[in-house]
């Protein structure tokens, strides 16, 4: 399709700290670069939430005609525990504990996080690379950063020089730390004293006799330093020079600081032109991670085998609830706001069905679509705000149940415009699932419940037989029900 007001998109940019308007290196092509996961354990909705944030980018950038080259890559290599370059390989270290090879870790890993963005419907990137693939031009991208006078080798080990790099350059460009901030911010920990200075960062780790994951190099067998892979994959799919670079708002240091010293010192410009950045999802008032235990699965909130929420919920449901935030807001999780969510998401889902019998009715229409329409597309070019897109969409879901009730009109071209609008929106931008779909579940939800109902009168009754009938029935259909404090909830398996 044509580029719909191409000049018109305007994105948030980290590096400038402000909006600004999108004008790609090439024109009518994008290059992106996210990101990825580290596959040592099972993704949790914090991380999806960031992938999910950029897979509406990736949707809204193909839906107004640019050729996208999306690389987003697999951590499978280089993240230790902490970001003082100490500890484990967190892959080495699931594999010991768990008596398996660090590799197992990873295509276990690999292949959970795949079906997880399958079945939240996330269009997958162009590219995914994966840091061991790419061991070799990471050696050679140390090399070249050496040559530059730039990083030093100490007993086997490679670090980068921050003090000397931000002599001519800026170490904080991203973050806005200082450097004595950085020092700060570092912690000191037995064995970093190879460095000249605390805030110094690894390119090349020296294997000790206990890893497992390590490879030959110029200066020892060891392995690469977690920033390095980022800056080697987004330089040889997208150039020295891209559109956009995302992830986390978490990375933005020292991650995405670290990469833009690397890249820098060897190209010489600044290696990214649009720096975006997804924030954080709470639980219980507290950022959802790995690291502190408060975090809840994909699938679990799928299955409803969890704690938190009060039933299964669509992933649709999900979708549909992250995209009510802005990428760039903190996102509180909770059963009451999925509830609020799904009974929006039904509405709308609602209304784009009875707009499949709605017949044209006159010339001229009692709703303003191609206005509409344009502030649909002014909510997305504003920094791809999709809370506004979406209050559009019920401004037109309100039209709809006017049409319905025989209380509007609408034109035949005007018919076509709304139809064609709120399905590209619906379903190619924010990559909802097709109604169909949830409208099973939500009828399946609604026989288990009343299931359940009746087996709670039962119990009440004392009627034990009927009351363990249902249980064993419905866990004969895969239908598992779970007694607990709040009440009985089930999860399908």
């Amino acid at each position: 399709m044509e580029l719909y007001k191409e000049n018109q998109l305007k994105i948030y940019n980290s590096l400038s700290k402000s909006k600004e308007l999108f004008v790609p290196v090439t024109e009518g092509r994008v290059g992106m670069y996210v990101c990825g996961p580290t596959v040592y354990s099972n993704v949790h909705l914090g991380n999806i939430r960031t992938f999910m944030s950029f897979d509406m980018v990736f949707r809204y950038l193909l839906h107004l005609g640019y050729k996208v080259r999306y690389v987003r890559n697999i951590t499978d290599a280089g993240h230790l525990e902490n970001d003082a370059d100490e500890g484990e390989d967190r892959i080495a270290k699931k594999a010991r504990l768990e008596e398996i090879e660090p590799m197992e870790v990873v295509q276990r890993y690999t292949v959970d996080f795949h079906n997880v963005t399958t079945k939240y419907n996330f269009l997958p990137p162009s590219i995914e690379p994966t840091a061991t693939g790419h061991i070799v031009e990471q050696i050679e991208m140390i090399k070249e950063i050496m040559d530059k006078g730039m990083a030093y080798e100490v007993n086997g080990s490679v670090y980068f020089d921050v003090l000397k790099y931000n002599e001519n350059s800026n170490y904080g460009i991203l973050s806005g730390r200082t450097i004595e901030d950085a020092i700060h911010n570092t912690r000191v920990l037995d064995g970093q004293s190879d460095k000249k200075n605390p805030q110094d960062f690894a390119l090349w780790k020296k294997a000790d006799e206990r890893h497992i994951m390590r490879w030959p190099s110029p200066w020892s067998d060891g392995f690469p330093g977690w920033h390095l892979e980022c800056s080697v994959m987004s330089s040889k799919y997208l150039g020295e020079q891209i559109d956009i670079h995302g992830g986390g708002m978490d990375l933005k240091f020292p991650h995405h600081e670290c990469e833009i010293a690397q890249s820098h010192t060897c190209s010489g410009v600044q290696p990214v032109n649009y720096w975006m950045h997804a924030n954080m999802l709470l639980l219980n008032s507290q950022k959802m991670a790995k690291s502190t235990g408060n975090y809840i699965l994909p699938e679990e909130i799928l299955t409803g085998d969890n704690t938190i929420l009060p039933k299964a919920f669509s992933a649709g449901v999900v979708r549909f609830f992250n995209m009510q935030a802005h990428y760039r807001s903190i996102l509180d999780f909770s059963g009451e706001a999925l509830l609020a969510s799904e009974k929006g998401y039904n509405k709308l889902m609602e209304a784009l069905k009875m707009l499949k019998s709605v017949e044209e009715s006159k010339a001229t229409s009692d709703f303003d679509v191609l206005a509409w329409k344009q502030k649909c597309y002014d909510a997305m070019n504003d920094d791809f705000n999709t809370p506004i897109l979406i209050a559009n969409l019920f401004e037109a879901v309100k039209f709809i149940n006017l049409l319905k009730d025989k209380k509007a009109e609408i034109s035949k071209d005007d018919l076509a415009l709304l139809t064609a609008t709120l399905n590209a929106f619906v379903f190619d931008v924010l990559g909802l699932v097709e109604e169909e779909t949830q409208q099973g579940t939500n009828k399946l939800d609604g026989v288990v419940e009343m299931l359940i109902q009746m087996r709670k009168e039962a119990r009440e009754n004392k009627d034990w037989a009927l009351s363990d009938q249902i249980r064993d029935e419905l866990a004969a259909l895969g239908i598992q029900l779970k007694d607990g404090r709040e009440g009985t909830t089930f999860s399908v398996n």
